[in-house]
């Protein structure tokens, strides 16, 4: 499966928050494409990636693609 996610401005906090509540609702291997413009994310969602064994697929900012770590 995969999922689009529009997360505009969101900062890092809140950010972070809510991607972890969309991954966790995915099966292993699915993906979630997140669009975030907030001028942390380049260095943001990579780290959380490596933190939580998640792969980034992508990232071309804005755009970020992750695949959900298996189970």
């Amino acid at each position: 499966m995969h999922e689009q996610w529009d997360a505009g401005e969101i900062g890092c906090g809140a950010l972070i928050f809510e991607l972890r509540n969309r991954m966790e609702r995915l099966q292993a291997g699915d993906r979630l494409e997140v669009v975030s413009r907030d001028p942390g994310s380049p260095v943001d969602l990579p780290a959380w990636c490596r933190m939580t064994g998640h792969t980034l697929v992508s990232a071309e900012h804005p755009v970020y693609v992750i695949e959900r770590r298996p189970d």
